[in-house]
């Protein structure tokens, strides 16, 4: 039996992640869940998994559980990220969206923990502190994505100094197809339908302006250490094959599966052992084909930005990351076009490209983040 911390339990990946728990009861038991704001939907996850720990980053909602369920401890705003770790808990999932995952993560690798991740932008922003944090303390950190561990999953096939390269594919979003023309209409309502993967709002923003493929990419290289040189991205609308590993001697090997995240949070909750899943099975048989091109830079400039973030591999990815999250936050208020996204990060990047600062601490990530957000905030005002 494994005990699991679940941050983000009521997003995406945190439901997802409770149902495969609730599938093994007799695998998994949820000691911790932590959430936002989303209490009625707490209340409910109360109800099926009878947690001991609940967290609330927002403390209304921590009140309104404590009146619900004064037997349950209940902690909220900063006091929540404490929760990661708790001695009780062997599996931290961590669903938390965006630059505020790195608070727990950090707070369970020091506790030793070994941390389902889901969240990205933690390592894009703050691999080197990550890595000194899991050197110092022995925490280990196995991927959620389907990218991700599909890489992970593959990597297996052979040995590092054999790895060729790595190919991430990408479902290409809801406008791949479309001109420069049309994505300059794109609205919030359109982008928040994936044609494949069900996912929250703002993943789902960025998978559509392949932002989440560029975060993926510095993801990539820093947790399989591979330079940039040696990372492909392919835009595969099937969204079976979830990414690929090629070896010197020429072989490429891949992982297959249906387009349904549970299959990799399950995989990283019970390796290095396999189990059965209630995914349904892949037939492929029903598959009319699969294909794979490379992706137009020019209509979707997030993925040239990575590569170039990711080579100066110090404040750029804090940067492109940072202001990402602030334009796509406006693009959702319909305060900017979907076309700005992109423009406010290179924008943010060239803003901040001479900074000499070295990325040795957590003061100097959240100084460096807060920096370019409010580059960003200023370029998303005036446009």
């Amino acid at each position: 039996m494994k005990n699991l911390a679940v941050f983000g339990s009521t997003g995406s990946i945190g439901k997802q992640t409770l149902s495969v728990a609730q599938f093994h009861r007799d695998e998994f038991c949820v000691k911790a869940l932590i959430a936002d704001s989303n209490a009625m939907l707490m209340l409910q996850q109360i109800e099926c998994f009878h947690p001991d720990f609940v967290g609330m980053y927002s403390a209304e909602s921590a009140k309104l559980i404590r009146e619900h369920h004064p037997e349950l401890i209940v902690v909220s705003c900063d006091e929540v990220n404490m929760l990661a770790s708790l001695p009780e808990v062997d599996i931290v999932v961590n669903g938390v969206s965006g630059f505020a995952g790195l608070a727990p993560l950090i707070n369970a690798l020091k506790s030793g923990k070994t941390v389902a991740l889901a969240n990205k932008e933690s390592i894009v922003c703050a691999h080197h502190v990550i890595n000194k944090t899991i050197d110092e303390f022995g925490g280990r950190i196995i991927p959620v994505d389907s990218e991700q561990s599909a890489i992970f999953q593959c990597i297996s096939a052979g040995k590092h100094d054999d790895i060729k390269r790595l190919i991430l594919t990408a479902s290409g979003g809801m406008f791949r197809d479309f001109t420069q023309d049309e994505l300059s209409t794109v609205t919030p309502q359109m982008a928040l339908n994936h044609p494949t993967w069900s996912m929250g709002g703002k993943i789902t923003i960025d998978s559509s302006s392949l932002f989440n493929k560029g975060l993926e990419l510095m993801e990539a290289g820093w947790l399989f250490n591979i330079d940039p040189d040696r990372i492909s991205i392919l835009i595969h609308p099937q969204s079976i094959v979830h990414s690929m590993v090629e070896f010197t001697d020429g072989s490429v090997i891949a992982q297959l599966s249906s387009a349904d995240m549970r299959l990799a949070i399950q995989y990283a909750l019970t390796y290095p052992d396999r189990i059965i899943s209630e995914i349904p099975e892949l037939d492929l048989t029903k598959l009319s084909g699969l294909t794979f091109f490379k992706p137009d830079c020019e209509r979707f400039p997030a993925i040239s930005l990575a590569y170039e973030a990711f080579k100066d591999g110090e404040v750029l990815p804090i940067a492109y990351n940072a202001a990402n999250e602030v334009a796509v936050a406006h693009f959702m208020r319909n305060e900017i076009g979907f076309t700005d996204i992109p423009k406010c990060v290179e924008s943010t990047m060239n803003r901040m490209i001479h900074s000499e600062k070295c990325i040795d601490s957590l003061e100097k990530v959240y100084e460096i983040d807060l920096e370019a957000r409010n580059l960003a905030k200023t370029f998303c005002k005036n446009n």
